[in-house]
């Protein structure tokens, strides 16, 4: 009996790990899952299709027998090989710009190595339809533990996911972008729900402060550049951090004067109103708290 494929898109925030993205059916439509399996015959991933081999699975069987039975590390060790083709195609699959594809393939193989140990060879089904559910999940888990660029709770990342695909199936069944409103419908969600997890779907990617605005490396503009500003009054910050201790041993109205002077920047007519004295008496007042700061941070050092 031929088996049929109807592959599903891999999603990267799908949090069940141990989820298959691919589905298998006869010819004929029966929707069963193929007798083969049972009858011990494997299938090899090829080319993005499974095709039966004869022998295959009984081969497999007898060495995962030998590694459960017997603790026969070589049995598993010649598992992996056997497998390791199909870890390296749904690694492929996975593989973006930002991913080396060899990670992906360690990622995959300890999938591989999760399903040898974990799968029941008295189970009369072949272990690669275990295998590469396990694979996909752990592969799936990397993304999502470690691809976003920040840390986002893992039911926000389903909900985010959710969202970016519901919108994908309204935008084609609607021929235009669809409202929030429907997009919280479809998912029974709230408004506020849909917005936020909008938001959120900004932390998977980040930019850094120092990449080029427009990708040209000559037009010399960075991020830094034209986010970041001056901050002019940025040195009082570690000038009180170095007098806090001076500032301490003055009386309070030195204090409010010099505070109001060279923190908030007031002239001294300001000040003279705010304190309730003559605009001389506050120039007496800063020149004599000024003399008493030094002398303290003097006999301090």
């Amino acid at each position: 009996m031929e088996l049929a494929q109807d592959p599903l898109p891999p999603t990267q925030g799908d949090a069940d790990a141990g989820q298959s993205t691919r589905r298998f059916a006869r010819r004929d439509g029966s929707g069963h899952a193929p007798a083969a399996a049972a009858a011990g015959v494997s299938r090899r991933f090829d080319g993005g299709s499974y095709s039966a081999i004869p022998g295959r699975a009984d081969e497999e069987r007898r060495l995962l027998l030998r590694y459960h039975r017997q603790h026969d590390e070589a049995a598993r060790d010649e598992l992996v090989r056997r497998m390791m083709p199909l870890a390296r195609r749904l690694a492929r699959r996975y593989r973006r710009a930002e991913e080396p594809l060899d990670d992906l393939v360690q990622v995959a193989t300890l999938g591989l190595l999760k399903a040898i140990d974990r799968f029941d060879p008295e189970r009369h089904t072949a272990f690669s339809s275990y295998a590469v559910p396990t694979m996909l999940g752990e592969l799936k888990r990397y993304f999502r533990d470690s691809g976003w660029a920040v840390h986002v709770p893992r039911g926000m990342q389903e909900r985010v996911m959710a969202v970016d695909n519901t919108v994908k199936d309204l935008s084609r069944n609607l021929g235009r972008s669809p409202t929030v409103y429907e997009i919280a419908a479809a998912l029974n969600l709230q408004p506020e729900q849909v917005l936020e997890a909008m938001q959120a779907a900004g932390a998977y990617d980040a930019v850094s402060l120092e990449a080029h605005r427009f990708g040209d490396e000559n037009d010399g503009e960075t991020y830094a550049d034209f986010i970041g500003v001056e901050d002019e009054r940025f040195e009082l910050v570690e000038y009180e951090a170095t007098i806090a201790a001076a500032l301490a041993a003055l009386p309070n109205r030195d204090r409010v004067v010099l505070r109001l002077r060279f923190a908030e920047d007031l002239t001294q007519a300001e000040i003279a109103e705010r304190v309730g004295v003559s605009q001389m008496h506050v120039s007496r007042l800063i020149r004599r708290a000024l003399e008493r700061l030094r002398t303290v941070a003097e006999y301090s050092a």
